[in-house]
């Protein structure tokens, strides 16, 4: 049997000595930082022990080392809308036959037979997309928007109901005649903005997305020929919080960097438009 040189003898145990020290360095790391200092750090959040330990181990949410604030926000959808195939094949037939009857049951009385509002509490609905009709209306139904009116109304009625109606209010195209004085045409600053955006305050043109065919997101609303008072109330809403159904934050985003000046005419130069 042949003996083991002792220079190897040598090197097993120097090697074995090695990987003891690395064992003992990772033991010491683990219990210091899983168990030792979350143990002592507890009190100062008002936790204990062993919710400390599942907070480092990351069982749980939450610092061992600080209290957590209490939190009173609900979740919030942005939007639930679902683009179904049955839903696009409606909105793509543009047939307005099947939504014509349940418009005038639940829509006309506020937004007029053919999409023109004969109140400014209401948006026209002539010439908007079928597309940016349907997704408001399955926001009032599935909670990311509310209105008192609209709610309540969308909730009683199927995707599928949605849609005729969006394509029915989606067939109209706006009469410029029909809706009222033309306001802020003049306005040079205004229409710089709405046409080229503003980059010094990270604001893109409005027409960028909001004139017609000019292939942004599906459910951007046109404004042309808005009504003011509606469209003003809606960047309000933006600005402050109380309306966030706009993806990707987009319109909340905008509308904070507006003043108050900017959006009364924003919406005075919309409503001009034909």
């Amino acid at each position: 049997m042949t003996e083991q040189p002792t220079g190897g003898r040598e090197r097993d145990r120097w090697g074995f000595a090695a990987a003891m020290v690395v064992a003992g360095v990772l033991l010491f790391s683990v219990v210091m930082g899983l168990i030792v200092l979350p143990v002592l750090q507890a009190p100062n959040a008002g936790i204990d022990p062993w919710t400390a330990i599942c907070r480092a181990v990351g069982l749980k949410a939450g610092s061992p080392a600080q209290p957590q604030p209490p939190v009173s926000a609900t979740a919030a959808p942005v939007s639930q809308v679902r683009w179904t195939p049955a839903t696009l094949k409606i909105l793509a037939a543009a047939d307005p036959r099947p939504g014509a009857a349940l418009a005038q049951a639940v829509c006309s009385a506020c937004h007029g037979e053919a999409g023109l509002s004969p109140s400014t509490d209401f948006p026209h609905l002539s010439g908007q997309s079928g597309a940016a009709i349907y997704k408001q209306l399955s926001d009032f139904r599935s909670g990311a928007r509310f209105n008192a009116q609209m709610t309540p109304v969308a909730k009683k009625l199927t995707d599928e109901q949605l849609a005729q109606i969006a394509a029915y209010y989606g067939s109209f195209s706006r009469r410029a005649a029909a809706l009222g004085p033309r306001y802020g045409i003049g306005d040079a600053a205004i229409s710089r903005l709405a046409n080229r955006g503003d980059p010094a305050r990270a604001l893109p043109p409005c027409e960028s997305c909001h004139a017609r065919g000019v292939g942004g997101p599906p459910e951007a609303p046109v404004l042309s020929g808005q009504q003011r008072e509606y469209l003003y109330r809606q960047l309000r809403a933006f600005a402050g919080g109380q309306r966030g159904n706009d993806v990707y934050r987009r319109m909340r985003d905008v509308s904070s960097h507006l003043s108050d000046d900017e959006m009364h005419r924003l919406a005075e130069f919309y409503q001009g438009l034909s």
